[in-house]
């Protein structure tokens, strides 16, 4: 049974939606499984202002993705390396989740694509 912190973070989608104005875009796909999710980043003096998501994906890419949408505003983008390092991402990387663990990182590629 999938946590119910988990649906609630795959639920929220304050950040779901492209914009189609940024440079900072990347989309990919798991080749495992098939999700595939599109990034688009907002960055003005290396700090990045906003990030605007898309998927077609499972629940745990979802609630990856809507995590790091809130997390990663007003970072720096030397810092984005770190990402997993906060308690709500690890949480989906436990133990229980383990299997699901290309799900929930697949934002994170996406996001380190996009800023490169």
């Amino acid at each position: 049974m999938i946590d119910s912190k988990i649906l609630e973070f795959a639920q929220d989608i304050s950040s779901y939606g492209l914009k189609n104005t940024s440079k900072n875009f990347a989309s990919i796909k798991n080749k495992k499984c098939g999700d595939k999710i599109k990034v688009e980043l907002e960055v003005k003096n290396k700090i990045i202002k906003n990030m605007r998501y898309e998927t077609e994906s499972c629940i745990f890419c979802q609630a990856s993705a809507s995590i790091l949408a809130k997390y990663i505003k007003k970072n720096k983008v030397k810092n984005i390396k770190n990402l997993i390092s906060f308690q709500n991402f690890k949480f989906l990387l436990s133990k229980k989740y383990l299997s699901r663990k290309e799900c929930v990182m697949l934002p994170v590629d996406a996001i380190k694509k996009a800023i490169k």
